[in-house]
């Protein structure tokens, strides 16, 4: 679902620009509220990851809501364009698809991917990954001996993870399928992988 205002103002993207993709629809049952509605560090987690893409130069973004989705967009400061998955219940891939399938009416030559509960992720290590974008690269930060977010996935992936994404992979088992293609884009030192399941205070943090 999109409003009017989205209808009438396609995406666009400058030739062989790349694009960003926040995943911010589930439910968060874990975390007990839907995460892009958490506030961390005095804003909202969807601002806070819409405002990296920002401050990293990628445009344009592109946030895809489910779970109180029309409490997020009241709430939120300044998001960019929005879409809804209506399949948000099934899992992190029905979100990437759905944003996947929106970036394909623009011509972007790559789209990186964040994860709404991923707050440490900075414009600095979207920038690296980006560093290295082009319509047949797949591209991942590097935290140490973990590989991670920010994803940066090819245009000509598109179709592929469209295809392949399932549950709560994302495109995990593509990145996996594809393993000898992935370029690991060191990011420690600037960003941190932590990941929201649930509440911070429950990590003893």
């Amino acid at each position: 679902m999109e409003t009017d205002a989205q209808l009438c103002s396609p995406m666009r993207a400058s030739p062989g620009g790349v694009a960003g993709l926040v995943l911010a629809a589930g439910g968060g049952r874990r975390y007990g509220m839907p995460k892009a509605l958490v506030a961390y560090g005095g804003m909202l987690l969807v601002d806070r990851a819409a405002l990296v893409l920002r401050e990293a130069g990628v445009a344009p973004g592109l946030v895809v809501l489910g779970a109180s989705a029309p409490r997020v967009i009241a709430e939120a400061v300044a998001l960019p364009r929005t879409v809804i998955n209506p399949d948000w219940e099934s899992g992190l891939a029905s979100s990437l698809r759905v944003g996947l399938t929106t970036l394909l009416g623009t011509s972007a030559s790559a789209a990186v991917i964040l994860l709404v509960d991923m707050p440490g992720v900075t414009a600095a290590a979207v920038r690296r990954v980006t560093g290295l974008a082009a319509p047949d690269a797949l591209v991942m930060g590097g935290y140490g001996a973990r590989r991670g977010h920010p994803v940066l996935l090819g245009r000509a992936h598109w179709a592929g993870v469209i295809e392949s994404a399932s549950g709560d992979h994302g495109a995990r088992d593509y990145l996996r399928a594809h393993a000898a293609e992935v370029r690991v884009v060191p990011v420690g030192d600037v960003a941190d992988d932590l990941d929201l399941d649930v509440p911070v205070c429950e990590k003893g943090r």
